[in-house]
């Protein structure tokens, strides 16, 4: 081996694989000697495997994995810091090395002996014998090499692999991208009028930003204040701003992110579709939908189409009906002449539901801090699951003070998993948007002993300002329930094989399943009112105010609904029907989608796609449409809950034992129908979900 990949794993905390690294220890100039070792490491252990394999479990299966395991617990820990602690340090090594890691991903994927192996293994006597999660590990493998190309002659594997590295290398630059326009865009206010119905919160949150900024002087009552894209934000200036043409300047700022100058990423993302339609061919598909739906649950692109126009139906009249509503108040009140602009939308709207339930999403702040909420939702799925969160601060380091450490008990005490909680948006070196990470997977070990699972859980909801609490909006709580729904499904799992455990070779469009059933807790009485302790009176949310957020839940379920289902079907019409170079545009492919599924018409410099990580540099390319087939899901398996009588306690822990053993427990070794079936006793029925959004009435056949 050569001299300078001799490493003592001691001196590089990279090279030490643990449940719970060090993050005390890590840093950037750690990667390159770490990932350059066990580059050439895994080589050596690839090349070896290739030439001694035998077609069983145990000869093939299981040191390919170990090959595996070293380099990618160091590649995750660097796409990690990339997203909770990013900077120029970690950015520079990280497109230094992609490129190596994955030049060694596609040698690994295109082995040939490797696959005739998997395929020996497939196809021999030895496969009956393999339990059900191993058997649909080795068949995901067989997919995954022909996907990766091992297929392909010599020439059209290189074309095939220069195509994924520079995919590599668009999708990091995408990213980047988006991250330095965000953080670019500033809005400093100065004077009263320009604060005009905003909010307490928003404006302490926005005059700590201006101090962090180096504006000493701001204070809460006499600014300045500095307003930004990231949407704690964005979101509540949009919609109490009385500032109209503040609100046109951010609304602008925000749909054009990164669409002009060295940031654009128009370029960028006309690029990724061409190299995607491309590798699409080069793989024997007609399209880049069709190669991403291989290893769905959805059957076919025809059945991602008619579920998403059979929302779109459902949807349509009731977006136009939000939308006259909005415009019928603002067009009475006094001296008003302007037309309904986008800029308008989200103000009036809240205007609306304020006059219409008698509160709005200040009202509801108070009454939610952050740890009364984390008290809550572990109190749930002890009643639901019979597991115990216990806080573990301070026993294991962490990369953010900010960051916490829990671990998860069985109701008998024994210990099933652990998890890191990141719950604060930190603009500067953080990623918008919430998520959940595995950090590492179930494992027995040879040995009999079992590895528990760790998952990463990270939000980005609403700082403490000074010695307050952190007070959480409404829609903060739900993303949080969201992203612990995929934790729970990745901790609870009983599957041993790592590769098929917790989230592990789930469906892409079954993934959200557990996520969004968690939502659905949020608007269940005694649950929410176990969230809930105001910050002055420490009063829990009084029965009137729980009846309006309730009755509130559908107000513009249509024009949220029309707003998924226009990403989702513009991204399986670009990766689909759209043909790159062929004439038409990307953006006339946008406006002739928005206008079939989005009752406000785009401003003409709209460059939302730009701003579009979800499938240009995340992994939901043609795969969008996945929210929707797993609210399905979600959905009906909540009702499941409502049929038995949500305030039965008895049946609702029943049923949260089933829940648990199948939903939450088979992970990826079961196929998610299978599971939806083995939980529900039959297949999925998308009228749960019209029904809790308030859809089911007034579909339109044709318009």
């Amino acid at each position: 081996m050569n001299e300078q990949y001799t490493i003592d794993p001691g001196s590089n905390p990279l090279l030490a694989p643990s449940r719970h690294p060090r993050f005390d220890l890590i840093k950037p100039e750690h990667a390159e000697p770490a990932v350059e070792h066990l580059l050439t490491r895994a080589t050596e252990d690839l090349c070896r495997l290739e030439s001694s394999l035998t077609p069983t479990w145990d000869g093939l299966m299981y040191p390919l994995r170990k090959l595996h395991e070293p380099l990618d617990y160091a590649w995750s820990l660097v796409h990690h810091y990339m997203g909770v602690m990013n900077s120029l340090a970690w950015r520079d090594v990280q497109q230094k090395l992609q490129p190596k890691v994955v030049a060694f991903s596609l040698r690994a994927g295109q082995s040939e002996p490797i696959y005739e192996g998997m395929t020996d293994l497939r196809n021999g006597s030895a496969w009956a014998a393999l339990s059900g999660p191993r058997q649909r590990v080795l068949e995901s493998a067989i997919r995954g090499a022909r996907l990766a190309g091992v297929g392909l002659d010599s020439a059209q594997r290189e074309e095939f692999n220069s195509i994924q590295e520079e995919l590599a290398k668009t999708s990091t630059s995408f990213s980047n991208n988006l991250l330095d326009a965000t953080k670019a865009f500033k809005m400093l206010l100065t004077e009263q009028r320009e604060i005009a119905g905003l909010p307490v919160s928003l404006l302490q949150s926005s005059a700590q930003a201006a101090r962090a900024a180096g504006q000493d002087s701001a204070t809460t009552d006499d600014g300045p204040w500095l307003i930004t894209l990231e949407i704690p934000s964005f979101v509540p200036f949009m919609k109490y701003s009385e500032c109209r043409d503040l609100r046109e300047k951010l609304y602008r700022s925000f749909v054009t992110r990164a669409s002009d100058g060295e940031l654009d990423n128009g370029p960028l993302l006309e690029r990724v579709l061409e190299l995607r339609q491309r590798q699409s061919e080069l793989l024997g598909f007609k399209t880049y939908a069709e190669v991403s739906l291989e290893s769905k649950m959805a059957p076919g692109v025809d059945a991602v189409d008619e579920l998403l126009e059979t929302l779109r139906k459902a949807a349509i009249s009731h977006g136009r009906n939000d939308l006259a509503e909005i415009q019928d108040l603002a067009d009475k009140r006094p001296g008003r002449q302007e037309s309904l602009m986008n800029w308008d939308v989200s103000f009036w709207a809240e205007r609306l539901r304020e006059e219409r339930f008698l509160f709005n999403d200040e009202d509801l702040r108070p009454y939610f801090q952050f740890q009364n909420v984390l008290d809550g939702l572990f109190e749930l799925t002890r009643r639901l699951f019979g597991i115990v969160v216990s806080p573990a601060d301070g026993q294991v380091p962490v990369w953010h003070p900010d960051v916490r450490f829990f671990r998860v008990f069985d109701q008998d005490g024994s210990p099933l998993s652990s998890f890191y909680l990141d719950p604060y948006s930190r603009p500067e070196t953080k990623r918008g948007g919430a998520w959940m990470d595995p950090a590492a997977p179930r494992e027995r070990m040879a040995d009999g002993k079992l590895e528990e699972p760790v998952a990463y859980l990270v939000c980005n909801q609403t700082v403490p300002v000074d010695e307050k609490p952190s007070l959480m909006t409404f829609n903060e709580v739900t993303t949080l329930f969201h992203e612990f729904g995929h934790s729970l499904q990745h901790m609870l799992t009983i599957v041993d094989e790592p590769d098929a455990s917790g989230l592990h070779n789930v469906e892409w469009d079954a993934v959200e399943l557990a996520s969004q059933f968690m939502e659905n807790w949020c608007y269940h009485r005694v649950t929410l009112k176990g969230l809930t302790s105001h910050v002055e009176t420490g009063e829990t949310i009084p029965d009137e105010l729980f009846e309006k957020l309730a009755s509130a839940r559908v107000y513009r379920a249509g024009s949220d609904m029309l707003r998924q289902l226009l990403f989702g079907i513009i991204d399986m019409e670009l990766h689909h029907r759209f043909k790159p170079g062929e004439g038409q545009s990307v953006a006339n492919v946008k406006k002739r989608i928005a206008e079939l599924a989005s009752v406000m018409p785009l401003i003409p410099e709209d460059r939302f796609l730009c701003g579009f990580a979800h499938i240009f540099a995340g992994g939901y390319a043609a795969g969008y449409y996945s929210y929707k087939w797993a609210e399905v899901l979600s959905a009906d398996a909540f009702a499941a809950f409502e049929e038995a009588g949500l305030d039965n306690s008895e049946a609702t822990e029943k049923i949260g034992r089933q829940y648990r053993d199948t939903i939450l427990a088979l992970g990826g070794g079961t196929h998610p129908m299978e599971v939806f079936r083995a939980f529900r006793g039959r297949d999925p029925d998308p009228e749960a979900l019209l029904r809790h959004t308030g859809l089911s009435e007034g579909r339109e056949e044709n318009d």
